[in-house]
Parts: structure tokens; C-alpha cells; sequence
């Protein structure tokens, strides 16, 4: 059975959650399907285990705040 969940961070601009996808991507790339619309950046994280599936909440909450300190974007 996978796990499923979706993050959605809001920001001012389009230009600034473009910000945040780039300086995510890296970490991200093969791991988590994300895509910026509009002025929001979603992250989508599946696996089969749920311990996996939390760290990887808690990774991406921690890169995320590293970025808008920063960057000054939110």
C-alpha cells in the first residue's frame, strides 16, 4: 500500500514560489513530484513506507524555512 501526501506552500508572486521549486529541486529530483501554479509550490510525496514519508515531510519543511530565511521571500 503506498502512501500518499501533498504539501501546498503559498507565497506573495509566482516569481517567488518559482524561487522555492528551483532551490528544491535539487534535493527533490526523483523523490517528491512538485510543480508551481500560480503563486503556489505542491509537493507531492508517495512511498510504501510511512516512516519514509514523514522524514521526507520533515526534510522538505526544514529546506523550505531555509529558503524563505534566506531569501527573504515570504
Amino acid at each position: 500500500m503506498n502512501i500518499k501526501t501533498k504539501m501546498i506552500f503559498t507565497y506573495k508572486t509566482q516569481k517567488q514560489a518559482q524561487i522555492a521549486y528551483n532551490s528544491l529541486y535539487p534535493d527533490n529530483e526523483n523523490y517528491i513530484e512538485s510543480y508551481v501554479k500560480d503563486n503556489t509550490l505542491t509537493c507531492i510525496i508517495e512511498n510504501e513506507n510511512i516512516g519514509s514519508v514523514l522524514n521526507t515531510i520533515e526534510d522538505l519543511i526544514q529546506c523550505e524555512k531555509v529558503i524563505e530565511v534566506t531569501s527573504e521571500i515570504v
